[in-house]
């Protein structure tokens, strides 16, 4: 299939599959006229991509996704350089969320402390 067919497929633009070429994660293969030829497995290839960056994974992380499924496995996280991306997003994740955490009970105890004291003003109706 030529490069459009692939974009509409992928759900995204010709401009990010030629821009993911230049990065090495797309293959560059041209026909004989010279047109971009892309098949099933690019399409599965730019999927994987865009489910990861879906996650929150940035496109570099998604280098060993891509290279796994290029080397033939079934899905792209069969591999170890792939699993090592998944634990370290794990790891990144749960330290958002116990930097999350820590800010919630922060606030919560802000608000709590502000509805225990006397009102020190009132607005009445008025706007900010």
């Amino acid at each position: 299939m030529r490069i459009g067919e692939l974009a509409a497929r992928a759900g995204t633009t010709t401009r990010t599959l030629r821009y993911y070429e230049t990065r090495g994660l797309l293959p560059a293969r041209r026909g004989e006229n010279g047109y971009r030829t892309y098949d099933e497995d690019d399409l599965r290839l730019l999927r994987q991509i865009r489910t990861l960056q879906d996650f929150g994974f940035d496109l570099e992380e998604t280098r060993p996704f891509v290279e796994c499924l290029r080397a033939g496995h079934p899905e792209g996280d069969s591999c170890p350089a792939s699993l090592a991306v998944y634990r370290r997003k794990l790891a990144e994740l749960d330290a958002l969320i116990g930097e999350l955490e820590a800010v919630r009970t922060k606030i919560g105890l802000r608000l709590a402390t502000a509805e225990a004291e006397e009102p020190m003003c009132e607005l009445g109706g008025q706007g900010l």
